[in-house]
């Protein structure tokens, strides 16, 4: 079959920013969008992750601008009680479809699974082919797509030993004598706080981690406009009185920011996903820890590795949670006569990133108008490279709030996590946290952008 794809935009990539990107672009214009995918449905690496995965943080702060996820429900008993709920792998695939059928039902937006999009041409995995038509915009929502276990190999020989991705966790039949975790992000701890929470003996699990990461704590990334800004302004009064990044970073963990596993270890890693504080409580339970930098070959007994080796049990269980996750390729301008390029925009929150550059495609015929509102961000991984994160989205949260109706847009939607929601009530504790924005946000960018200059030397 070949036929011609005549629609205003195609959209590559129907996961996360995929799907928020269309949704607001058909809210507020009569685009049409034809939306391809390599997989069987929406969500993206939703659809592969590993089944005990919860979102990391907030469902309000995900998903589609039209369509709350969660519902706003609070927690209401665990040791997350009163914080927003985190949906489930298998609550946020079901949302995806939901949120398609919604799109569909416009008459507008079609969905094109299994197939790939390349020079042109969409081509299905049966070798259908599509052709596209000059007028229509490509929008890449794979830029920063990322790689999970699942779908990538471990990066380390294998010679015989048992390595399993963390998705095969939950399908064990059998209780190896180790568990060996290899990973220092966040499924790496997702996974061995779930095999806590089952019972496995924390001497039973061998973490290998080859950096020490920083992480947020999620109980001050809430979509509360109080806790928002409490952070947002601890953030700007640590860096303006930080002597380095190291010293920035302890200044946040200090005022209940940021969270380390390891106190008496400075973390070099800053991709800071959220984590519960009690998260890290069970974290410091597995006491064999192996910081002999990356796993090069997993053999039956063994590990080889940068700065050495280590003995395991013959039947250990290497469990692969080193995939590279969120992708950090070099910044472009998100309006290119070849795509639209789908990047964060104010930093950490890719869906509302995702959403803003469709509001704004939807509303703005400029396309050098529109690259001033929305400069793109990067996510983090290094201290600096955190930073300059937020430096980056700080700025582009001027800009597009400097437009009235983007603004009045944002604080209308759910993932705009800086939003004060129509009938908040007065709030003392926010009203002190702006006071030290205004006081210290400048300041703190200042210092900050030192900082990071004097790392980049």
């Amino acid at each position: 079959m070949s036929e011609q794809i005549d629609a205003d935009h195609l959209v590559v990539g129907a996961g996360a920013t995929g799907m928020a990107f269309t949704d607001a672009l058909v809210d507020h214009s009569d685009a049409r969008v034809v939306i391809v995918d390599r997989r069987a449905g929406p969500g993206g690496h939703w659809r592969e992750a590993y089944p005990f995965v919860r979102l990391h943080q907030s469902s309000a702060f995900y998903g589609v601008p039209s369509t709350l996820l969660g519902g706003g429900r609070l927690q209401d008993s665990g040791p997350e009680a009163g914080l927003q709920e985190r949906a489930s792998q298998t609550e946020i695939v079901e949302y995806y479809e939901r949120a398609l059928a919604r799109l569909e039902a416009t008459g507008r937006v079609r969905l094109i699974t299994g197939s790939e999009y390349a020079d042109g041409e969409v081509v299905s995995a049966d070798g259908d082919r599509w052709t596209v038509a000059e007028r229509t915009r490509v929008v890449d929502a794979r830029y920063l797509a990322p790689t999970i276990p699942a779908e990538v190999p471990a990066p380390f020989a294998v010679d015989g030993a048992r390595v399993v991705p963390v998705n095969d966790l939950a399908r064990l039949e059998d209780t190896p004598s180790q568990y060996v975790v290899v990973g220092s992000g966040k499924t790496a701890t997702d996974a061995i706080v779930w095999l806590l929470q089952r019972g496995t003996d924390p001497g039973a699990i061998t973490w290998v981690r080859p950096r020490e990461p920083w992480m947020f704590n999620r109980a001050v990334i809430q979509p509360d406009p109080a806790v928002f800004a409490t952070m947002g302004a601890d953030v700007w009064e640590s860096a303006a009185h930080a002597e380095s990044l190291d010293d920035l970073f302890l200044r946040m963990e200090a005022v209940g920011v940021m969270l380390r596993i390891d106190r008496s270890l400075t973390p070099t890693m800053a991709r800071c996903p959220t984590i519960g504080a009690w998260e890290i409580d069970l974290l410091r339970t597995v006491e064999d820890v192996v910081r002999l930098g990356h796993v090069r070959l997993a053999e039956r007994g063994r590990l080889v590795l940068d700065g050495g080796t280590v003995e395991i049990a013959d039947d250990a269980l290497v469990v692969h949670c080193a995939a590279s996750g969120l992708q950090i390729p070099p910044l472009v301008p998100v309006w290119r006569p070849e795509a639209i390029t789908l990047q964060p925009i104010r930093a950490g929150f890719p869906c509302f990133g995702a959403a803003l550059v469709g509001y704004v495609e939807a509303t703005r015929d400029d396309d050098a108008e529109k690259n001033r509102l929305c400069p793109p961000s990067h996510y983090g991984n290094t201290l600096a490279d955190w930073v300059e994160m937020n430096l980056l989205g700080t700025r582009a949260t001027a800009a597009f709030t400097s437009e009235p109706d983007v603004k009045a847009w944002a604080d209308s939607v759910a993932l705009y996590p800086s939003r004060v929601p129509e009938g908040y009530p007065p709030s003392p504790v926010l009203d002190a946290a702006r006071e030290r924005l205004a006081a210290y946000t400048a300041r703190g960018m200042e210092r900050a952008a030192e900082l990071v200059a004097a790392a980049r030397l």
